[in-house]
């Protein structure tokens, strides 16, 4: 048999055998371990770390390994060729790509094969079975309504519940996509034949599903709608419209929100005992301002250390990760940060509230990408895909070029993405209707996840236009910031 077809099945007999339970080690031993093992293996890393002029022999203790240099985008993914950023430099010992959009719409390629899916599919196993209460009896169709193709929500979903399936689990896994017309039709078709029904998708997306189907007459209830969400941070206000459209009356069991990425697939994942302290904070913000040092709530999730290793710097997140490319000390840049779940308990006591029993794991807190990118319906939208909108001669003379994407919540929690541009001094303002139809044009080119998660109905952007300096959106004197 061949050597890479034996540590598959190795993998996977490990897979079938384990329950979804952490991994027990030392997660600061396994990541040093993990280093040495890149160190070995890659061509680009080992390049990486000469040109750092950091000896891989001399790093021996966690204390050494926290002082390697990040690993980042710029300074490794774009200057190595992909096959480098292998072991032994082959990209063809993977068994297929995902794609994440670049900020000038060129995709990032992250390889992988079956052993990296089950490390995601565990993180699934989770979800389904310790949030939804899947059990050997509990028959489960997933729908997977993210975007199907190289991107990498649809198929990691797909892939990773269908090893649940070879498990053992009654699953069933039907994958019509981001068509809203053909989950509709999957659902009134198989979900009567299933004890629960899981919609798989981005937030807002999910929420059109919902919404379409009352419209329509479905009676979500009935089908015991459970709902597996990546992509995007959501409110608990959200979280319980949803429960009551759907019928869902477990607000810490029947929705849970994964961290997931391109990169390396999902890093963590909501439990039952993440969202009841994440529903207390959501009702008490100066002590969530407390905690996390931000008015805003973030996603609040548990991750196993042994298989992401997470650290910090800055306020935002770097973790150490196997994978079809291995990361060492990757600077995925979200803003976040840790907290053990003794700390996290603890100060929940502290404040009057018992979270209750549940997983030991650390946690992780997300507020989102950082680099001024915005999250929409899952897509990226980055300011360099705005800026060649507002550099068209129809319009670059009535604005300063300057800009702020936002996601905004109106009425009914729908979520509208919007640019506030400025206007060019002693000039009109430019007419919205034009700068929205070139900022969606721009995006559709340059960006396949906005073409492809994004609804058509919800491409077109909301388009405000202020006046020079306005001390929100433009104060003078400032560092700009494209985002809020």
């Amino acid at each position: 048999m061949h050597a890479r077809a034996e540590r598959t099945l190795e993998r996977l007999a490990d897979f079938y055998a384990a329950p979804a339970v952490p991994i027990p080690g030392d997660p600061a031993e396994r990541a040093l371990e993990l280093f040495h093992e890149v160190a070995a293996a890659v061509p680009a890393y080992r390049t990486f770390l000469s040109e750092h002029g950091v000896d891989p022999a001399a790093v021996g203790t966690p204390a050494d390994f926290a002082k390697l240099p990040l690993v980042t985008k710029e300074s490794y993914l774009r200057r190595y060729p992909l096959p480098q950023r292998c072991r032994g430099g082959r990209l063809d010992a993977n068994d297929t790509v995902a794609v994440s959009s670049g900020s000038s719409g060129q995709p990032t390629v992250w390889p992988r094969s079956v052993a990296d899916e089950l490390a995601v599919a565990r993180r699934f196993e989770d979800a389904l079975v310790n949030g939804f209460g899947l059990t050997d009896v509990d028959s489960t169709l997933v729908v997977v309504c993210f975007a199907l193709g190289s991107w990498v929500g649809g198929m990691y979903t797909a892939d990773a519940c269908r090893h649940l399936a070879a498990k053992g689990y009654p699953v069933t896994v039907a994958t019509p996509g981001n068509s809203v017309d053909e989950i509709l039709r999957v659902v009134g078709q198989l979900a009567p034949q299933y004890r629960q029904t899981v919609l798989a998708g981005y937030p807002p997306f999910v929420k059109n599903v919902v919404d379409e189907g009352v419209r329509r007459g479905v009676d979500w209830p009935a089908y015991r709608i459970r709902m597996l969400l990546a992509g995007e941070v959501f409110s608990e206000a959200w979280r319980d419209l949803m429960g009551r459209r759907a019928g869902m009356t477990r607000p810490d069991r029947d929705s849970v929100s994964l961290y997931g990425t391109a990169d390396a697939g999902v890093l963590g994942n909501e439990t039952p005992l993440s969202v009841r302290i994440r529903r207390f904070l959501a009702a008490d913000p100066a002590v969530a301002r407390e905690l996390f040092g931000d008015p805003r709530l973030p996603t609040l999730v548990q991750y196993d250390p042994m298989v992401r290793y997470f650290e910090t710097v800055d306020g935002t997140l770097l973790f150490t990760g196997d994978g079809g490319v291995p990361l060492v000390r990757y600077h995925i840049a979200d803003e976040g940060g840790l907290l053990t779940h003794a700390e996290l308990t603890a100060f929940c006591r502290r404040h009057g509230f018992d979270p209750g029993e549940g997983d030991e794991r650390p946690f992780a807190y997300v507020f989102g990408r950082s680099l001024f990118t915005v999250s929409y319906f899952g897509a990226n939208v980055y300011p360099e895909n705005v800026t060649v909108a507002l550099e068209d001669p129809a319009i670059a003379d009535d604005v300063t070029g300057k800009f702020v994407m936002e996601v905004r919540t109106e009425a009914d929690e729908e979520r509208r993405f919007c640019v506030v541009v400025e206007r060019a001094p002693d000039r009109p303002a430019p007419d919205r209707v034009a700068v929205a139809v070139a900022v969606r044009a721009a995006l559709l080119r340059l960006n396949s996840e906005y073409t492809n998660y994004v609804p058509a109905a919800y491409q077109t952007p909301l388009v405000e236009v202020r006046d020079p300096g306005d001390p929100d959106y433009f104060p003078p004197g400032v560092k700009h910031r494209y985002r809020r």
